[in-house]
């Protein structure tokens, strides 16, 4: 390297996956262990910032599934978007909170996630009923084709806005590019209200 090269970020080292016994009952409380990960798992775009006790992906999925409730749009099925809300990012449990820098491509990141998923739904869970409900959930939100996928996507986005204004004010930060990627894209007519009134209120308090 003559100084003029930047180093790659290093890549993410995954953990092993856990081996399945066969036993139903073993894989299946392995699987309810394996979800303490996200709750542990801190989101990599506050750690990057440097964020004093960043959320970690179940507060983020958490306060998605009550945005979901707090929804008037009666042609949504609400009920589907609280389960899809806490099992669109089930697959960081596995792999971790990718983010760009990490040098990980977007198909990469789909890959790995997918096989995340399968693991679980059907090495650890057994393809129960249940496990495939998770799954179709999961897939269904990947896809993004549904108005329930397409809400809890904006969910996602107005969730990560949400929690950057509150890091704002509590550490006196500037956290402009996480607005720049999120309100903007919001599609959903009551969400996007939800993001205009976040960003008056943050306007105002300048």
């Amino acid at each position: 390297m003559d100084g003029s090269e930047i180093a790659p970020p290093p890549k993410r080292v995954f953990p092993p996956l856990y081996t399945p016994t066969g036993d139903a009952s073993l894989d299946r409380l392995a699987f309810f262990h394996v979800l303490e990960n996200l709750k542990t798992q801190k989101r990599t775009g506050w750690v990057d910032n440097k964020i004093p006790n960043a959320e970690s992906i179940s507060d983020h999925m958490y306060r998605m599934a009550i945005l979901a409730m707090c929804t008037s749009d009666s042609t949504l099925d609400v009920s589907k978007c609280v389960m899809m809300a806490v099992v669109h990012d089930l697959a960081e449990a596995q792999v971790g909170d990718i983010t760009p820098r990490e040098g990980i491509s977007k198909q990469e990141k789909q890959r790995l996630e997918a096989e995340a998923m399968r693991h679980f739904v059907h090495g650890m869970l057994h393809g129960s009923p249940a496990a495939l409900r998770i799954e179709a959930l999961w897939n269904e939100y990947e896809e993004g084709k549904t108005d329930e996928a397409r809400f809890v996507k904006d969910l996602d986005r107005l969730e990560m806005a949400l929690q950057a204004r509150e890091y704002e004010t509590a550490h006196a930060l500037n956290l402009q590019p996480f607005f720049d990627s999120s309100l903007p894209y919001l599609r959903h007519p009551e969400v996007k209200r939800w993001g205009e009134d976040l960003a008056q209120t943050r306007c105002h308090s300048r």
